[in-house]
């Protein structure tokens, strides 16, 4: 499967804008065309901006589906709407699942097109620059200090750095990342230690709330 990272910085208390239009709009047509839309989220940190993330069942998969959403109907319809409440779109980590063992990201049922109630639940990311060819050495060690922390790690992620399909779409080339996902009940749940091995490469570290119909809950 190929992850998409998406991380829009928006135009000043345009994010409720964009959240209800995408929720509307670019949920069940884009999983129509094969792009899953696996979780939508406000990062509680800095209220200008969305990240998401949507997958594919590889990179031929992302660009026929890009393609189809892209040039479809509905896209055409609203991206006026999309783009004007944007200032960067281009801030993507193009990502394939990490080889360590963890489950996975589950997925809920989604809530109907009008829902507003987010859960009550909060993911992080925690995104760590290391060297090319080392993410799965630092991904063994770091997940021993998480696991012996007690952190829920649910998913891993590593750069994919398949030449991107659908160039109209720019992903961050220069980035060489792992990133794990951890998953608490309540915000104030949430512990990530520090540690040395989490310490030693640079790192950012980004909480996201999902949104009302984020399949991720």
């Amino acid at each position: 499967m190929i992850y998409e990272l998406r991380y829009y910085t928006l135009r000043p208390e345009a994010r409720e804008t964009l959240i209800e239009l995408f929720e509307r709009e670019f949920v069940e047509s884009q999983e129509a065309v094969g792009a899953e839309v696996v979780g939508t989220f406000r990062d509680p940190d800095n209220p200008d901006t969305f990240p998401w993330i949507r997958k594919f069942p590889g990179m031929e998969a992302r660009r026929t589906a890009l393609e189809a959403f892209y040039g479809g109907p509905v896209w055409k319809a609203h991206r006026d709407a999309a783009n004007a409440t944007m200032l960067d779109s281009d801030n993507v980590l193009l990502l394939r699942p990490s080889p360590v063992p963890v489950d996975g990201f589950s997925r809920s049922e989604r809530p109907p097109v009008g829902a507003t109630e987010p859960p009550g639940s909060l993911y992080v990311a925690t995104i760590h620059h290391v060297e090319p060819g080392s993410a799965g050495q630092f991904a063994e060690k770091a997940l021993a200090v998480l696991r012996e922390a007690g952190v829920p790690v649910v998913a891993c992620f590593e750069t994919e750095h398949a030449e991107n399909t659908f160039p109209a779409l720019p992903v961050r080339t220069e980035a060489n990342v792992f990133v794990w996902f951890a998953r608490f009940d309540r915000p104030e749940d949430c512990r990530i230690p520090s540690h040395p091995v989490l310490d030693e490469r640079p790192h950012q570290v980004i909480r996201l709330a999902p949104t009302a119909r984020s399949a991720l809950r």
